[in-house]
């Protein structure tokens, strides 16, 4: 399992010599060892130096290739719209717009989503 999240060269390596997004990459590998039907993250990388967040997310592209099932709760546009089947916007806990990525991220329907998306865009340069 940590050769599935890019980990096996730190199999000896005591968790307090590993970087924030080293340790949320074995949490990974330890979630994968009990044959989970679903993964869930919220905000993986909201906490990860900015130089983190691509071994992250590559982790979690790769999970999503491999057909793992994974609900997420990300700002990380970009990494929504290449490795979701779906993708749903939420205001105040409600649904607002659900769909494929390319239909909420390029082309949303919902006056709510596309106002979210211009200033979420906006302020990310994302």
């Amino acid at each position: 399992f940590l050769e599935k999240v890019g980990l096996t060269d730190k199999r000896d390596e005591h968790p307090s010599r590993l970087s924030g997004g080293q340790k949320q990459r074995v949490a990974i590998a330890r979630a994968l060892c009990m044959e989970p039907k679903v993964l869930m993250f919220d905000e993986p990388t909201s906490a990860l130096d900015p130089e983190l967040v691509g071994e992250m997310l590559k982790t979690m592209e790769v999970l999503a290739h491999e057909g793992s099932t994974m609900i997420v709760v990300t700002h990380e546009m970009s990494f929504a719209r290449e490795a979701a089947d779906r993708v749903i916007y939420l205001d105040d806990g409600l649904i607002v717009e659900e769909g494929p990525p390319e239909q909420v991220l390029d082309a949303p329907r919902e006056e709510l989503t596309q106002q979210f998306l211009r200033r979420f865009l906006r302020d990310t340069g994302d």
